[in-house]
């Protein structure tokens, strides 16, 4: 009996040791990292940079992490803050994403990804293109062939206004395809929840979104994805075919990423791209990303800036041909 009892207060104390989560990492690579987010809270800026982090100070490779939200100027302001204030900012990560490359290019603010310090791409989300449930289109052939027959009556929306991400993305898609970009009649809506309306009404024929809001209406039943913008399918919805498997040769993604002051020195550089790299294989993080739907995309130092200039480039090229600079 004695035996007995022995045995199950140490197996008692054994599970209660494991209910207790301990860091993945013993000793932290950096100390402390202050996160400077250039929009309000509850954005995705602000959730990046939170998320970030929260699994960075779990996983044991931050010591400390604080936020400061900083709105203003399209994301300019804090930007500028950055540049500005450089020499005291060397404890500070920036997140930023694809719209620093977009309102840089059409001069919402003067600076651009050149002028700071690049530390890594984390996380990404791929655009899609998607029709409604009940639709006769079943994929970009389809809708290819509509266009053809039909130039106006077969009109893209987006979430966002001409010249934006979603009008951009539709229109990248369509020049790949060996159509006229602008010919592509796009209709903007001031939020994504009016430009499912219009979809599932028929006001327009297919929709420009996010991959991840996309594979939550597909899940609901609501819309089919005829095609997503990356190199390869995508494991949270691995039905939607990718525009490379249809013939259609471009990818996109609209990434979310951490800049540092300009001059940052190199060991505090290495040390926050070591503390990023590692981050991806925690548990910790998996719970962050899971969470939120994000995928992951790390470029960090030369890849991150290879990757960013050859967006400028496809970005620019393209406002160039539909009139937006």
């Amino acid at each position: 009996m004695k035996t007995n009892l022995t045995r199950r207060v140490m197996m008692a104390a054994a599970s209660a040791a494991f209910a207790f989560s301990t860091p993945s990492w013993a000793e932290p690579v950096v100390d402390s990292i202050h996160f400077l987010i250039p929009g309000g809270a509850g954005g995705g800026w602000d959730g990046t940079a939170r998320g970030t982090g929260e699994a960075l100070t779990a996983a044991g490779l931050a010591g400390t992490a604080s936020y400061e939200n900083m709105s203003g100027g399209g994301g300019g302001k804090a930007i500028g803050y950055l540049i500005e204030n450089a020499a005291s900012n060397h404890g500070t990560l920036m997140v930023n994403s694809t719209p620093i490359i977009i309102r840089s290019l059409t001069g919402v603010f003067p600076q651009n990804f050149r002028d700071l310090t690049l530390v890594a791409g984390t996380i990404g989300d791929y655009a899609a293109i998607v029709v409604g449930k009940d639709s006769p289109v079943n994929s970009m052939t389809d809708l290819l062939a509509s266009f053809d027959a039909d130039p106006s009556g077969t009109a893209i929306g987006g979430g966002s206004v001409p010249g934006g991400m979603d009008h951009l993305v539709a229109a990248m898609v369509m020049e790949a395809a060996g159509k006229d970009s602008l010919a592509v009649k796009y209709i903007a809506y001031d939020a994504g929840g009016k430009a499912m309306a219009a979809l599932l009404s028929g006001e327009i024929a297919a929709l420009s979104t996010g991959f991840s809001e996309a594979v939550d209406l597909a899940n609901a039943g609501e819309v089919k994805i005829i095609g997503v913008t990356s190199d390869d399918r995508v494991a949270a919805y691995p039905d939607a075919p990718t525009m490379k498997e249809q013939g259609i040769d471009t990818t996109f993604v609209n990434w979310r990423g951490f800049f540092g002051a300009p001059g940052l020195p190199e060991d505090r550089l290495a040390a926050y791209q070591e503390a990023i790299a590692k981050m991806y294989d925690t548990p910790e993080w998996e719970a962050v990303r899971a969470r939120n739907g994000w995928v992951n995309i790390h470029n960090s130092g030369d890849d991150f800036r290879a990757f960013l200039e050859k967006q400028e480039q496809q970005i620019g090229d393209l406002m160039r041909k539909l009139g937006f600079l």
